[in-house]
């Protein structure tokens, strides 16, 4: 009987195939070192150029060619930006910590490089800012949820593949819009105002709840 529990326990981890390793009671450090440092081997997001894994549990609001916001099973939001341009140009990234982080690493994996940093937003949240592989992802969560959106966040990002001949072919084609010396991604400085901006315009239940939140805070 034990032995046929064990070969079952292997069959599961072959069928069910990628995110299988428990993260419960890792530290950030330990979660994005073990995620980042695996090689991706499913994708199940396509678009021209490039493709990316979403990770159960999480589901989009939104999408576009660029962009996509989803949320998870606590209601917690992601805004992906994916920049295609720039890692066409192969543009090199501005690493600039705020020496005000709750968290704060650089992030280099399988040459693959970026940063993530976490923000005290006050009454126990946190906003989160992760770039790697010519992506970003920024989220809003509580600080019990903190370490299951930057797994989220280090498996979409971890996954992302672009297919340099189709990018060729669309920039040679002139279909992306774009200017050469412009790399928002690197270049532009985002902040909470920008992300939440964004989740308000496509989910106004969370402008909402923000809005109740500013004003307990002022209550008390």
């Amino acid at each position: 009987m034990k032995r046929i529990v064990i070969l079952l326990s292997v069959l599961l981890v072959f069928i069910t195939g990628c995110s299988v390793t428990r993260l419960d009671n890792k530290t950030l450090d330990e979660s994005i070192d073990i995620i980042l440092s695996d090689k991706q081997k499913a994708y199940n997001v396509n678009f021209d150029g490039y493709k990316y894994y979403v990770p159960n549990g999480l589901e989009f609001l939104n999408k576009d060619e660029y962009n996509a916001l989803l949320k998870d099973k606590n209601n917690n939001k992601y805004y992906l930006y994916v920049d295609a341009i720039s890692y066409y140009h192969k543009v090199d990234i501005d690493f600039s910590k705020d020496n005000d982080s709750y968290y704060y690493k650089e992030l280099n994996y399988n040459k693959k490089k970026g940063y993530i940093q976490v923000l005290s937003s006050g009454k126990d949240n946190y906003y989160i800012k992760m770039i790697f592989n010519y992506a970003r992802l920024e989220a809003y969560a509580s600080k019990s949820d903190l370490g299951s959106v930057v797994n989220n966040m280090s498996y979409i990002l971890r996954s992302i593949k672009f297919n340099d001949k189709v990018l060729e072919s669309l920039i040679g084609d002139n279909v992306l819009s774009y200017k050469e010396e412009n790399y928002t991604l690197f270049e532009t400085e985002s902040s909470q105002e920008d992300f939440l901006e964004v989740v308000s315009k496509y989910d106004p239940e969370f402008s909402k709840a923000r809005d109740q939140d500013n004003i307990d805070i002022n209550d008390d």
